[in-house]
């Protein structure tokens, strides 16, 4: 989003805005045969010291290549960020050198991946996979970075931690898994923490563990979270923020009780309606018609119309500017104009 007063300098807008990391119009496309994928297509937001914000949408609609724009982990080819700008401590991520982000990969950024199988090393055990990554980036002696790695499992609620140390990936379950990554993303303490979806490959009880899990280091690290997921529910529970996303575009971010309570944008509102309610009896849930639209073919303006039950004619011909609905409420649709 815009900053509303260009006249202060970015930097000291920021320290006073207490922002951590601003993503601005940033545009990442895949250059493949059949065309030009456009996952990411201008997006803006910011991320606040200690606030967990939640980026919301389908799958397909650029949540994860996001995600990955930021801490330059996009393969290339075919991908490339051909715009926008990713500020971190005054520095440009975009700009960096590859030898600069590694060194801020895992010590002050880390990702926890949704799919942790692939993630870990299926060669290496647990423990000596978080060693590694200690001793890398803090230069502790092993005896040291080996402690600090079975107190951050025993954070995670790992039973047996010692035990837990000589396994290796195949011999964890998905949720033990899961909870591994999220102690080797905390090994080296960083300031910000991008979660991919990681409550998607696991069980009820567990995905409510590891929601715990998020909670606490909200409160206890105050920890600044960008947090991707699908649903709703999950960020009604853990958000302050939300940034739905559609097409590659935002096209709604306020603050979770707004997105939850007041949705703006036909789409926002869409995913809230298909979130089961127990408290009413239906013989079929609700459903947004029609699928994400082909990232190498969007439709021209608004990127939902084909699937919006208030388009209207100038929703497929113009893309919809943005409008302030109300303080740290924007919503991007022509209904509002």
């Amino acid at each position: 989003m815009g900053l509303e007063t260009p006249s202060i300098p970015r930097a000291i807008f920021k320290v006073m805005n207490n922002t951590i990391l601003g993503v601005s119009h940033l545009k990442t496309y895949f250059f493949t045969r059949r065309g030009v994928v456009k996952a990411v297509d201008g997006i803006d937001f910011e991320l606040k010291r200690g606030e967990c914000l939640c980026l919301v949408g389908e799958s397909g609609c650029g949540k994860t290549v996001t995600a990955l724009s930021i801490l330059g982990l996009i393969d290339s080819p075919p991908g490339r960020i051909i715009d926008g700008e990713v500020r971190y401590n005054n520095l440009d991520l975009v700009k960096c050198s590859p030898t600069q982000l590694r060194r801020i990969r895992g010590k002050e950024i880390a990702i926890i991946f949704q799919d942790a199988q692939s993630a870990l090393n299926p060669v290496f055990t647990i423990g000596d996979q978080i060693v590694e990554q200690i001793r890398l980036h803090l230069g502790m002696k092993y005896t040291e970075a080996r402690d600090k790695a079975m107190t951050l499992l025993k954070e995670m609620g790992i039973p047996s931690v010692e035990r837990a140390m000589s396994y290796y990936p195949h011999q964890l379950s998905g949720g033990m898994k899961q909870r591994a990554m999220i102690a080797m993303s905390l090994s080296c303490d960083p300031q910000v923490l991008i979660a991919d979806e990681p409550t998607t490959a696991v069980d009820v009880t567990i995905k409510a563990q590891i929601l715990d899990i998020f909670h606490e280091l909200k409160a206890k690290r105050q920890m600044s979270l960008i947090f991707i997921t699908h649903d709703l529910g999950v960020v009604a529970e853990i958000g302050d923020r939300a940034v739905v996303i559609y097409g590659g575009k935002v096209v709604e971010m306020a603050p979770v009780s707004k997105i939850i309570g007041n949705p703006k944008h036909p789409y926002t509102a869409g995913l809230i309606d298909c979130l089961p309610d127990i408290s009413k009896t239906t013989d079929r849930l609700a459903s947004i018609p029609g699928t994400t639209p082909n990232p190498i073919e969007l439709p021209q303006g608004c990127p939902f119309h084909p699937r919006c039950h208030k388009a209207m004619e100038i929703c497929s011909q113009q893309q919809p500017p943005e409008v302030r609905i109300s303080e740290g409420h924007e919503v991007s649709c022509h209904l509002y104009q």
